[in-house]
């Protein structure tokens, strides 16, 4: 996919942060969209700021499976075709295994991952039918390396990470006319701290904090450098200097990272 313009974007999450900022980046390069978010009222701020662009807004819960399939087919009806689809929405989870509850565990699962998961498969059929396609699943660099207090968000960015890299090789060896790209953002300041669940005996504003302080990249930027790296189809699009640095940490020493990790957590993450 060299090209952006006039073609069907599917982007969920988009009524704030990374979702937002690439509705918006995607309009600029000449993008019909199709947007949807379970927050109402920033969905209907996101087509606002679109104002001009061909733009549909939808009301989905990704947690809801049966609704990701209704969802893909409404939008393949309203557009006519989908070229690009891209699994953005997310929630967040700080407690550790101990602690954490069966819902707490359940809800970050089924929106992180089985959200990604059901929004691919929902959608590859038509993607493969516009002729020109691309899946775009955003992970995380916690996709990348274990961190403690986050094994839930790990287990679900993990599991994207290999099912969207397996995609990619299926779709090769298959001379499928789909790409398929993973995102790996680092610290973004985007709402997501502030909205996530915290364990019974997390410190959530000093974890909040904490984050806001490892937040080293606007949603702006990040929406930037994933569609340049759509635009190049980069199997692994790595967002942030941290996650650079992440993703170098851990090509460099392999499991022996952990005691790196080890020691920045207990610094700043057992407050």
């Amino acid at each position: 996919m060299k090209d952006l313009n006039n073609k069907v974007a599917v982007v969920t999450g988009a009524g704030s942060g990374i979702g937002r900022a690439l509705a918006l980046a995607l309009a600029e390069r000449g993008c019909r969209l199709a947007v949807s978010d379970v927050n109402k009222e920033g969905l209907a701020e996101t087509v606002k700021a679109l104002k001009g662009s061909e733009v549909k807004s939808y009301y989905l819960d990704v947690s809801d499976r049966d609704a990701i399939y209704a969802h893909a087919e409404a939008v393949n009806k309203d557009f006519g075709q989908v070229n690009l689809v891209i699994n953005n929405a997310g929630v967040a989870l700080s407690a550790t295994v101990r602690e954490m509850t069966d819902d707490d565990f359940k809800w970050v699962m089924d929106i992180d991952f089985w959200g990604v998961a059901h929004g691919t498969r929902a959608f590859l059929p038509h993607l493969i039918a516009s002729g020109d396609g691309h899946v775009v699943n955003i992970s995380s660099v916690f996709g990348l390396i274990g961190v403690p207090k986050q094994s839930a968000y790990n287990a679900a960015k993990f599991a994207v990470r290999g099912f969207t890299e397996s995609l990619r090789q299926e779709m090769q060896l298959e001379n499928q006319p789909v790409s398929v790209s993973c995102v790996h953002p680092g610290g973004i300041r985007t709402n997501i701290a502030n909205a996530a669940r915290m364990g019974k005996s997390e410190n959530a504003d000093a974890q909040r904090k904490g984050f806001d302080k490892l937040a080293m990249t606007t949603p702006e930027k990040a929406a930037q450098i994933i569609v340049k790296g759509i635009l190049k189809d980069e199997s692994r699009i790595l967002v942030g200097p941290d996650a650079w640095g992440i993703e170098a940490i851990n090509r460099l020493l392999g499991s022996a990272y952990q005691p790196l990790v080890a020691r920045f957590s207990r610094k700043n993450l057992y407050v």
